[in-house]
């Protein structure tokens, strides 16, 4: 049944992909790109795929591809096992970007698209992602809220100013597509900063995995799903690539979720404000998890 509905599925989006509006004429909202070639993607292969999702603080008419990336994530899903794993990197962390020196990890995207971001994180944590993933925030914002919002588990009270000037209070709480963006981007108020956010956002991802995971068996949803994005998705995968990641996400065992931010010191470059990353932990959380998408420890 579902190698049918899946044959059926990739022959729909071949045929969806010369209807649905290019982005030449529709906006751009996410730029997936395929680094190498992922053995495991389809569910019961014996790799593990890695995907690494970047937020883009692109502005508007800015190219979403070649501005600031925030939001940084390195995910790996086993698919045989269905186990999982996210690294968070923050975004200020000073490592070394393929062809362009030591910089802010931020700024691979700026200098050098998708590949310099999958290329620096390779040097600082040993594992080439398979596929980049950039999106605009304000996409980010309309897909939470088209699976009908998230709930996460916020540890601390926390407020912003501009953001979120009455905050987010401690314990379970509902997230709509406005409120998780700020959620996953707020970092001054919180007592860890910059470490702090990045587990912010790997709370807004368990979310989204759980709102996924539990709409997945739903006739269509990961259908409509993958076409909604498609037909604002710049991409070098083919539509079958794309229902496979979307299927292997939603088979994800939520008990088996293990994620990490990598450490670091706070420092200067020059007048710049920086994250000297753990380079070691950072390697070691790499060594544990490219096998089988599993953290032992942070």
């Amino acid at each position: 049944m579902r190698l049918a509905r899946t044959v059926a599925l990739v022959a729909v989006l071949a045929v969806t992909a010369f209807v649905v509006p290019t982005s030449a004429v529709q906006q751009t909202e996410v730029s997936l790109v395929r680094i190498r070639h992922a053995q495991g993607v389809a569910t019961g292969g014996e790799d593990v795929v890695w995907i690494l999702g970047v937020g883009s603080d692109a502005r508007p008419g800015q190219v979403m591809t070649r501005a600031r990336g925030d939001a940084l994530q390195l995910v790996g899903i086993n698919t045989r096992t269905g186990a999982a794993t996210a690294i968070g990197v923050p975004r200020d962390s000073w490592v070394a970007i393929p062809g362009h020196g030591r910089e802010k990890i931020n700024s691979a995207l700026y200098f050098a698209g998708p590949r310099g971001m999958a290329g620096a994180m390779r040097n600082l944590v040993g594992i080439e992602p398979d596929y980049v993933v950039v999106t605009r925030f304000p996409f980010f914002e309309d897909m939470v809220d088209d699976i009908g919002g998230i709930t996460v588990t916020n540890p601390r009270r926390f407020t912003d100013p501009n953001l979120k000037k009455e905050g987010f209070a401690r314990g379970r709480i509902r997230l709509g597509g406005y409120d998780a963006m700020a959620f996953s981007r707020i970092r001054y108020n919180l007592p860890g900063g910059d470490f702090d956010r990045s587990a912010n956002q790997q709370r807004t991802l368990r979310g989204i995995h759980a709102r996924i995971r539990a709409q997945a068996d739903v006739p269509g949803f990961i259908e409509r799903g993958v076409m909604t994005v498609m037909a604002h998705t710049d991409t070098n995968a083919s539509p079958g690539e794309l229902f496979e990641i979307a299927q292997a996400v939603a088979q994800v065992d939520p008990r088996r979720i293990t994620t990490c931010v990598v450490r670091g010191r706070i420092g200067f470059v020059g007048a710049a404000s920086v994250v000297f990353p753990d380079v070691a932990q950072a390697r070691r959380l790499g060594r544990e998890a490219r096998q089988d998408a599993t953290l032992r420890g942070c």
